[in-house]
């Protein structure tokens, strides 16, 4: 059950924040993020392919690649969940799981992913590099896997 609710909340959080993300004028972005001390960024960046657009000609590839992986990954949950052990593995995968799911809707929807934030340290920028909060959980819940010496 707690599995389900975290998959939900990643995915429903990070497709609610880029809906406010859409609804702005583009002409507003790049912007720093209120109470960051301009170490976040804004963007209202769209993203047709992998990360930094690889692939974005081939629609058809970067939609059912994370679909099958995402399936796959759920498969590998449902197959888990029964159990009382493995808790680490189950948590990575519900939170690759979710972050997987707000991806794929814009993927399948928009036909763009939506990335809206990036970081800036030390008076450099990494502006070419810009996520969402999907993003950091396929990455937060890969590293928790890799952690835990399991694989999501």
């Amino acid at each position: 059950m707690i599995y389900g609710v975290i998959i939900f909340l990643l995915a429903i959080g990070d497709l609610t924040v880029k809906q406010l993300i859409e609804r702005q004028e583009a002409e507003t972005f790049p912007r720093p993020l209120e109470g960051t001390k301009g170490k976040i960024l804004l963007y209202q960046n769209h993203n047709a392919g992998f990360p930094f657009g690889v692939f974005k000609k081939h629609e058809d590839l970067v939609r059912m690649l994370p679909l099958a992986v995402t399936s796959a990954l759920a498969g590998a949950l449902a197959a888990l969940a029964a159990g009382k052990e493995q808790v680490v593995r189950k948590l990575a995968l519900a939170t690759v799981i979710g972050g997987s799911l707000s991806n794929l809707y814009d993927r399948f929807v928009r036909r763009y992913v939506v990335d809206y934030f990036s970081f800036g340290f030390g008076g450099k920028r990494f502006s070419r590099i810009v996520f969402n909060l999907s993003d950091f959980g396929i990455i937060i819940g890969a590293m928790m896997a890799v952690l835990a010496g399991t694989r999501p």
